[in-house]
């Protein structure tokens, strides 16, 4: 049987089709069964809070429960191990946070390459840190702390809730663009290193927001500025540290990340679906209560973002010789 061009055009087409359509498919069923959000730090900790907004939200628009799987220590080391373990099929998900694009540099060995065996899938949102400061210090702006600092070295304190975490970088960032002395106090977590902060017995903390924005408040804390380019919703009256030191920034960030060789059509799916939450109505005042803004973006705008801020605090790790406990 001698076939038409058109007819023979048409079957070709059919054909080369053909091993699409298992993926399209497994795309549209997934998920189906439940989907495990794995977080490497406790729960009622601000990363947690994020992970169960958007797990939640993601139940109701999947129709499968998102499971959120508290496994803290490490820095997200044990949590992060876990995923990279994991079967590569969407339903294991890490919620990616700052301490994993600092540990690459901070540990000397890590079981795993973090930008090579986690896919990024999604970016959350970026968390401000507030420079707060004991009232007891003589300094109501970010440069009246410095020439304070420099007038008198050995005398500031700086807590964080542990090595490697947002607070600890952010301070070491802070000291290498302004050449100030401060000793760094690390914590087991950023409660304690508040509680020490609160009494006088550190000076200064550059905490996350949602952590110190009650005590600012209430004036037990003194907020000189705010550590985004940008000043945050939540503290409208605070200046930026880059208004004194130009070109200073550094934040928290929450994203989703996915086993290596998890099927491209499932992550862009959960892209997909984690735009649509950050969009849905009152969610974005929901984490702008967190202090948080919503970044929103595609599989390779995440995949940049966690290379430039590897990279980027690689050098301050560098800087401040910091390795782990």
């Amino acid at each position: 049987m001698k076939l038409s061009r058109r007819t023979f055009l048409h079957l070709a087409a059919g054909v080369a089709a053909l091993p699409a359509l298992p993926r399209i498919a497994r795309a549209q069923a997934y998920p189906t069964r439940p989907v495990r959000l794995v977080v490497g730090f406790p729960p009622a900790g601000g990363a947690d809070i994020v992970a169960r907004l958007i797990g939640q939200s993601l139940s109701e628009r999947l129709g499968q429960q998102f499971i959120i799987e508290n496994r803290p220590g490490a820095a997200g080391n044990i949590a992060t191990e876990a995923v990279v373990r994991a079967p590569a099929d969407g339903y294991t998900l890490l919620l990616i946070t700052v301490p994993n694009v600092v540990n690459a540099t901070v540990y000397d060995r890590l079981n795993y390459n973090f930008i090579r065996d986690i896919v990024p899938v999604a970016n959350i949102d970026r968390v401000p840190n507030v420079m707060a400061i004991n009232p007891s210090v003589p300094a109501k702006t970010v440069a009246e702390f410095i020439a304070y600092a420099k007038a008198n070295p050995g005398k500031i304190n700086m807590a964080s809730g542990g090595n490697g975490t947002s607070q600890h970088v952010a301070g070491e960032l802070f000291k290498m663009m302004t050449g100030i002395t401060m000793q760094h106090v690390p914590y087991r977590g950023a409660g304690p290193a508040l509680t020490d902060l609160l009494a006088g017995q550190v000076q200064v903390m550059f905490d996350t927001i949602s952590g110190s924005v009650e005590h600012i408040k209430a004036g037990k804390l003194r907020a000189l500025a705010v550590t985004t380019a940008t000043r945050a919703q939540a503290l409208p009256d605070v200046p930026t540290v880059a208004d004194v030191v130009p070109g200073y920034e550094a934040s928290t960030f929450h994203g989703v990340g996915a086993p290596r060789n998890t099927p491209p059509d499932i992550v862009n799916k959960l892209n997909r679906e984690v735009n649509a939450v950050l969009a849905a109505p009152g969610m974005q005042e929901r984490l702008a209560e967190l202090g948080a803004a919503v970044l929103p973006g595609s599989p390779a705008d995440f995949g940049k973002f966690i290379a430039d801020e590897t990279e980027k605090w690689a050098k301050v790790v560098k800087f401040a010789g910091v390795k782990a406990e």
